[in-house]
């Protein structure tokens, strides 16, 4: 389970990594929200000089895979590693047997030199609508692209239909299969059998407080992971 800070400023991604570490977490995930990818970057710089040694995943929003991994690689070659990149939207298209755009992401990742893991969206929330009977078709042609096909309920915050994770992980087989929204202490068990990975925000946050981690929230979820 990986929690996902949405960043306002470089002590306050700190601060929620450093409970999620404390907690048992191998690190997170971190998402620009509230603004562009630009002055973003910086906070990513500093974050990662802070804990060097500490997992750290980036969700650069609404950026697909080909802007990302330039800027991945970059990163990296100054010194700043980032361990794996989620894209909300991995461009995969169910409905042609060639995938052109998911295609030349793939190129521009290997171009970039950059070498983590990447969490492609696939029937994702916010992202062109994927009918339920398209479902499977979609998650398999993922595979070929990304290291972790990730998918979500229908909006932040919404648990997934179990039927769609069901869908996904027949269709998948073994590969690996993230869930990017909804997971709550309160509902994880009915996923964890279908799921390698949560991404989790909201369900371990504070009330009403879209930034800041609840430590009993998380430690009540990975209670329930680890069972």
């Amino acid at each position: 389970m990986t929690p996902v800070i949405h960043v306002l400023d470089t002590d306050q991604a700190l601060r929620n990594l450093d409970i999620a570490v404390a907690a048992g977490c191998p690190g997170v995930f971190l998402i620009n929200h509230d603004f562009p990818m630009e002055p973003f970057l910086p906070i990513l710089r500093q974050v990662r000089a802070a804990r060097p040694e500490t997992w750290l995943g980036v969700n650069f929003l609404a950026q697909p895979g080909d802007i990302a991994f330039p800027v991945l690689g970059n990163l990296a070659r100054d010194g700043f590693r980032i361990d794996a990149y989620w894209a909300d939207d991995a461009c995969i298209d169910e409905f042609e047997k060639s995938q052109a755009i998911a295609e030349r992401i793939a190129e521009a990742r290997a171009r970039s030199g950059w070498d983590g893991l990447y969490f492609g969206g696939v029937a994702f929330k916010k992202q062109r609508p994927v009918a339920p009977e398209h479902h499977a078709t979609a998650a398999r042609l993922a595979t070929g692209y990304m290291d972790v096909v990730t998918t979500s309920g229908i909006a932040t915050g919404q648990e997934a239909d179990l039927a769609k994770i069901e869908d996904f992980r027949a269709a998948i087989g073994a590969a690996p299969l993230a869930l990017a929204s909804g997971i709550t202490p309160e509902n994880a068990a009915r996923y964890c059998p279908l799921v390698d990975y949560f991404l989790v925000a909201t369900g371990i946050n504070h009330a009403d407080d879209f930034y800041n981690i609840d430590p009993d929230r998380l430690d009540a979820l990975l209670a329930v992971t680890k069972a």
